[in-house]
This record gives structure tokens, sequence and C-alpha cells, in this order.
């Protein structure tokens, strides 16, 4: 059955289309590399959030920047993700993975033998570059793979288990660096057999030429719309609040009650938990019931409970709890953007103008410890009093625009 889009508008075939997967190749296993490829690029600063203030203490850094380690990746990552975005198109998108994926492992593994800030730093910003093009990768092929109410529900899929996958990592980061902080840094190098996987099971697209408008045309005009922008600019300053939580949660519980690296990682790994299980069932309730304006206004002032009482909160039950009421907010804020987002795009450049969307959460992470770095470094937990603010401001107007 050919889909509405190819009726409408033959001449925009795709490059990268990709035929049915072959007996060899069942779809369950070709949705199993793409969720696993996946996990692994939102698992990039996850790894080493839990280590990071050991980081820390080795290097001497200085706290109003060191929150950059954390972040530098989500830059080259925005950057990647348009890149590998167009590449994709005369490259293939498989190609563009299994490579990706390669450079995950070998650029993280890096980090494990790096002897200073600089050498980190390069470290996590070649790992964000990978990461991104993971991140083209796999949204390339699920777009062609799957069409209409199958490639949604199977992005909604993708949602939970990357949210999913920050649970767990940060665990398995946090409880390697209990034996040292470079441990943690293997991780990484999971990229490696998932590449293999990939190579065996993802299925090879059929390059066609394309006719007809070009799609970065459309693209810029879609991007020339006001509430695309709007949504631009509250994705990422939703990720910038995100990674309030990330940088300086772990600092704060280490120098309040010296908390190691494995209660740390507990207590990312809650906010993840939080957002995976609100993403797969009930953001789309949530948004039936309010409306996308009324379940965003309510995600936010979640999110902004949540980090008004991390100060406040000196108990590991209650962090896990706080951590958890967070990451209920943010999996009701993201998905529903991500879904008004496709809603303002044509089947034909959904693809691309998602992409951007990721770049802008990505970039919102990398801001995020130049706006808020400076107010730890002077003004300590009133950080969390700040972002939680700003994530109220931005849930009140979006009550008011629902």
């Amino acid at each position: 059955m050919t889909t509405v889009y190819q009726k409408v508008a033959p001449e925009l075939e795709t490059l990268d289309r990709f035929p049915p997967p072959s007996p060899k190749h069942h779809p369950w296993q070709v949705l199993a590399v793409l969720m696993v490829a996946g996990c692994l690029s939102s698992a990039a600063g996850a790894v080493v959030a839990p280590v990071f203030p050991e980081i820390v203490d080795q290097f001497q850094l200085s706290t109003r920047w060191a929150g950059v380690l954390v972040s530098a990746h989500t830059l080259t990552t925005a950057l990647a993700s348009l890149v590998f975005g167009l590449l994709a198109s005369r490259l293939g998108s498989v190609r563009i993975l299994l490579s990706s994926l390669v450079g995950y492992a070998i650029f993280g593994g890096l980090g494990a033998m790096a002897q200073g800030f600089w050498g980190i730093l390069l470290s996590r910003a070649l790992v964000g570059v990978a990461s991104g093009g993971i991140g083209a990768g796999s949204i390339g092929i699920l777009s062609n793979l799957y069409d209409g109410e199958a490639r949604t529900r199977m992005m909604g899929y993708a949602t939970s288990a990357l949210a999913t996958a920050t649970v767990i990592f940060p665990i398995l980061g946090g409880w390697l660096g209990l034996y040292h902080w470079r441990w943690a840094f293997v991780l990484y190098g999971l990229g490696l057999p998932a590449a293999l996987a990939g190579l065996y099971f993802l299925p090879k697209g059929r390059r066609r030429k394309v006719r007809g408008i070009p799609q970065t045309d459309g693209i810029g005009d879609i991007l020339k719309q006001g509430q695309v922008l709007l949504i631009l600019l509250a994705l990422a300053t939703a990720s910038a609040i995100f990674y309030v939580v990330v940088v300086y949660a772990p600092l704060y519980l280490k120098e309040a009650i010296d908390a190691s690296s494995l209660l740390n990682g507990c207590v990312l790994a809650a906010r993840s938990v939080g957002a995976a299980v609100i993403a797969a069932v009930g953001a789309a309730k949530v948004s039936k019931r309010l409306g996308p304006g009324g379940a965003i206004a309510s995600g936010f002032f979640l999110m902004a409970l949540s980090l008004a009482t991390i100060p406040n909160v000196l108990s590991p039950p209650l962090m896990l709890l706080a951590g958890l009421l967070f990451g209920l907010g943010f999996g009701i804020v993201m998905p529903n953007f991500y879904s008004a987002l496709a809603d303002l795009s044509p089947d034909s450049q959904r693809s691309g103008v998602l992409a951007i969307g990721t770049g802008c959460a990505s970039l919102g992470q990398f801001i995020s410890p130049f706006i808020f770095g400076p107010v730890w470094a002077s003004a300590g937990t009133d950080v969390f009093f700040l972002a939680a603010v700003i994530a109220a401001t931005v849930g009140f107007l979006n009550w008011l625009r629902r």
C-alpha cells in the first residue's frame, strides 16, 4: 500500500529508502540494533556524570567551568547531527551509523588514557561527533523503515529506550568508578559490538536519484515559522535545565554528604526511570487530557518542584524521589515538544526538522554550564532555585497558551 506522501509527491523520493527486511534480517533484530545504538548515543554524558566529582578532584579543576567536561560532547553532537543528517542522504544512513559506532568506542576510550583537562575535553568532543552520527543514522533508518502511525509508535519506543539507557549507564559508570574513575570510560567500548551487530542485521539501502525540490529549501521555509522557532528555543531551555541536575546535583551531594559515585549514579538513574516510564505510557495520556500546552506546562512545574527540593534534601531515599519527580516532568515535556514539532512539519521534511530539534536540545545542554556554572561557583545551591524559577516560568507561559 502506498503512503499519502508517495501519492502526492512521488518525485520527492529519498536517497536512502530501504527494502523490507529479509528473513535473515527480522524486523525485531533491526529494531534491537537501532535501540542499542540510540541508547549508547543518549548515554554519552551519563557514563561520565557519576565520576565527574572524582575527575574534578584529581585534576584540581575549577567548579566554575568544570561542568564543560560533562556537556562538551553536546555542542559537537548538535553540530554533527546537522552535518551527518545531510551526509546520510549521500552516503547512506547505515554507513553513517556503523562508522559512528566505531568512532564512539575509540574516542570514548581515549578518555580513560587522558592525563589532564584538555585530553578529556578532546575525548568528550570527539564522542559528541560520533554521537551525532549515531543519532542521525538511527533516525534516518527508522523514518525509512516505518511510515505513519507505525513510525510514531517506534519513535515512542525509542524515546523510552533512550531514557532507560540513562538509568543503566549511570549505575554502571558509578559502579566502575568505585574502582577508579577511568574505568567508567570502558563502557564506550560497547560501540564496537553494536557496530558488528549492525553490519550483520541492518538492511542496506537502495540509492536513488533525488528529483524535484531539494529538502533543504523546504526545511528553511519550515524554520521561518514562529511556532517552530519557539519550540526549538523551548527544547534548548528544557535541556539546559536538565543538565543542571546532571552536572551540579552530584557536586552538591559530594559536598553535602560525601556521596559516593554509586549513590550519584543511582540519583541520576532515578530521574531517567521517571522519564522512561512516563514517556512510554503516560505522556500521550496527559496530553490527551490537558492538551499539548497543558501537558508541557505540568511537566515544567514538576521539574521546578524537584529542583527546588534538591538543596533541602539530604536523605538518600528522598534524593531518589526528587530525581524520580524530575524525570516524570522531563518525560512529559520532551515527547510533547517533539510531537508538536512533527505536527508542524510535512512528511518529506519531518526527519530533518526533528534532527534540528535534537541539535537544539544538545546545544541547550552545552550552554547550560556557561549559564549556571558561574551561579554555582558564586552562590552554590542557589543554582537549583534559579533553574526552578526558569522552569516554572516556561511552564506558566505554556499554560497560558494551552
